[in-house]
Parts: C-alpha cells; structure tokens; sequence
C-alpha cells in the first residue's frame, strides 16, 4: 500500500488559498472600485444627453414609436448600454486576475460583439430619422392630394425597412437568410414591375397614369384657387384694417379740433 503524504497535501493546499486570498480581494476591490465610476460615468452620460436634447431628437425621428409604448426615456436607454458596456470592461479586468480563464475567454467576445450593437443602433436612428424627414417633406409637398400621405408613408417605410436590414446584417444575425430575404423582397418588386409592364400591362398603365396626371392637375388647380382665395382675403383684411385706422385717425384729428 502506498503511504499518504499529508504534509505536502496540506502544505500545497495552504499555499493555493494564500494565493487565492489577495487575487480575490483585488477582485473585489477592481469590482466595487470599476461599478462606482462606471456608474458616474452613465449618470454624467444621461445628464449630457438630456441637455443636449438627445430625447427631443429621437422622438422627432420616431424611433422611440416603433420600439416601445413606455414611458422610458431614451437617454436613460443609451445610459444603461454605457453602464453595461462598461462594466464589462471592469468585470474583463477584474476576472483578468485570476489569469486565463473560461470566464474571461467570454467577456472577451462579448466586449468584441459591442461595436456591431452600437453601430446597428446608429444605424437604425439615422434610418428613421431620414424616413420621418422623407415622410414630412413629401407631406408637406402633395399631402393636399388624395394620395399624398400614402405616398409619404410608402416612402418612409421603404426607408425604414432598408434600414432595419442593414441594422440585421451589422449585428450579423443569420446573413445569409437576411440577405435572402432582402434580395427575394427586390426580386418581387422587380418581378413585379417586369409583369405588370411587358405582361400586357403597358395599356393599363398609361391609362392609370393618364388618371393620375388628370387628378394632378384637378387638385393643382384646386389649390391654386385656395391659395388665391387666401391672399384676396387677406388684402381684404388688410384693406379693412387700414380704412379702420384711417377712421379712428379722421375721429381722433376731429375731436383734437373741437
């Protein structure tokens, strides 16, 4: 039988927890020291955000809409991500201690993931923020017609839709079925269109587009009307304004003699 060394065995293992015990206090220290400033850093974060009016501009871009119904404020958003981003960076450090490590290994690829969240959130604001311009000026150009809002709305969602794939294909979710699918949804309005003008459908659609040159013009003409109507209304106040003051000025003049 072999003998038991237990004097070694508890000498190796004495000397592992002397080891152990100043690795886990710096652990904690980098962590409670790492979480404290991390956390002013956000709430300094948030505070910027909301004075330069960063809520203003993505409730202009109607970004805020389409993600969510509450009532949370997208600066206090953007502040948690740069907490967590940042105290990922402090955890890195933290378990860097103990040397190599599975733990570490994952943070490093969680840290490397980031920039690709980051970018695809621009990436989604700059895209609603160009589609509600789009929708807004469209709006205000042909709204008066009878298919100025579809018009605008078509164009905003065309907009929003290339945006969300390019947001897809930065975050690196499945490529290749995102990729699939934006190139199967240009293949149908290709196709589409192919069908519609060499199957036959070149007469019909000159005639639609006829009707729609007509309706322009109807609608055109009406506006234009409107807005002669306006400004010979506003003369008309202004005039009436003028022989008004004219009369109190005829009063005043006369009452001075008297």
């Amino acid at each position: 039988m072999l003998a038991i060394d237990w004097g070694n065995g508890l000498q190796n293992a004495w000397d592992d927890t002397v080891r152990f015990i100043p690795q886990l206090l710096l652990f904690l220290v980098i962590l409670l020291v790492g979480y404290l400033i991390v956390k002013v850093i956000a709430r300094i974060a948030d505070e910027l955000l909301e004075r330069v009016g960063f809520d203003r501009a993505i409730e202009r871009s109607g970004f805020r809409q389409r993600l969510t119904g509450s009532n949370i404020e997208p600066s206090d958003v953007v502040s948690k991500i740069i907490f967590w981003a940042l105290f990922l960076l402090v955890l890195q450090v933290a378990f860097g201690v103990f040397g190599d490590n599975p733990v570490s290994d994952m943070l490093n690829d969680v840290i490397a993931y980031l920039p690709n969240i980051l970018v695809a959130v621009i990436i989604l604001i700059i895209a609603f923020a160009i589609a509600a311009a789009v929708r807004e000026i469209i709006d205000a150009s042909i709204g008066g017609l009878s298919y100025g809002t579809a018009v605008a709305n078509g164009a905003a969602v065309a907009i929003s839709i290339v945006g969300v794939f390019a947001a897809l294909d930065q975050l690196r979710i499945a490529p290749a079925i995102v990729q699939g699918l934006f190139y199967a949804a240009l293949a149908i309005v290709v196709g589409v269109t192919v069908v519609a003008v060499g199957g036959g459908g070149i007469r019909p659609m000159q005639s639609r587009w006829e009707n729609t040159l007509s309706k322009i013009d109807i609608e055109a003409e009406r506006i234009r009307s409107e807005s002669q109507g306006a400004k010979e209304r506003i003369e008309q106040r202004a005039d009436e304004r003028l022989d008004t003051d004219r009369s109190q000025d005829t009063q005043t003049e006369d009452t001075q003699t008297y």
